[in-house]
């Protein structure tokens, strides 16, 4: 199984800068259980630095072993706002590990000299799962001290770990412009 593992720049994923070819993410939204995260960064679209994006983290890194049935782990930094949201989750019981969420990292093309989507969830909507559980302790962390990359906005680091629910979903790969394939996330089951 080949793996699918981004090391990006916080400070090109805040500040973007089109001479720079950092590797970039962002986690477009996450919905852990009934509570719908802020998408409340607006940053310059990649793909198109005209345009903005709302986004709810930008990725420091993601991984994923490749197989359908492992888990979705990254991490990113999120807002003061999100930070709050979170730390209060994480110290009350979570009854609820359901996840809904999306992401997107792009890579740039040195031969069309474009930024393009190297690993995301495509345009199907939200994937779906659970909240990893690493010897039964749930594989989430929000950190109390502000991230160091930018000065501004606030920003406080965030890992998730994410299993895939129980149905059949795709995570897009792309090493180009133009090599582009999806592979399989879950797996459907029941009758």
């Amino acid at each position: 199984m080949a793996e699918s593992s981004y090391q990006c720049s916080v400070s090109q994923g805040f500040n973007f800068q089109k001479d720079s070819q950092d590797t970039i993410g962002h986690i477009v939204s996450l919905k852990i259980g009934d509570t719908a995260l802020l998408a409340d960064f607006e940053l310059s679209d990649p793909m198109d630095n005209q345009n903005h994006v709302k986004v709810f983290g930008v990725l420091d890194s993601i991984f994923w072993n490749g197989g359908y049935a492992d888990p979705v782990q990254f991490s990113c930094n999120v807002s003061t706002a999100n930070k709050n949201t979170l730390f209060a989750m994480l110290h009350k019981s979570l009854s609820n590990t359901t996840i809904e969420f999306e992401f997107v990292t792009y890579k740039y093309d040195p031969d069309t000299k474009k930024f393009f989507k190297c690993f995301h969830s495509g345009d199907a909507g939200a994937l779906k799962g659970l909240v990893l559980k690493e010897g039964g302790d749930l594989a989430m962390q929000i950190s109390e001290d502000e991230g160091y990359e930018v000065p501004s906005p606030k920003n406080f680091n965030f890992t998730l770990g994410v299993m895939p629910e129980d149905s059949q979903m795709a995570i897009h790969v792309a090493v180009s412009t133009d090599g582009k394939f999806a592979k399989q996330f879950g797996i459907a089951t029941g009758a």
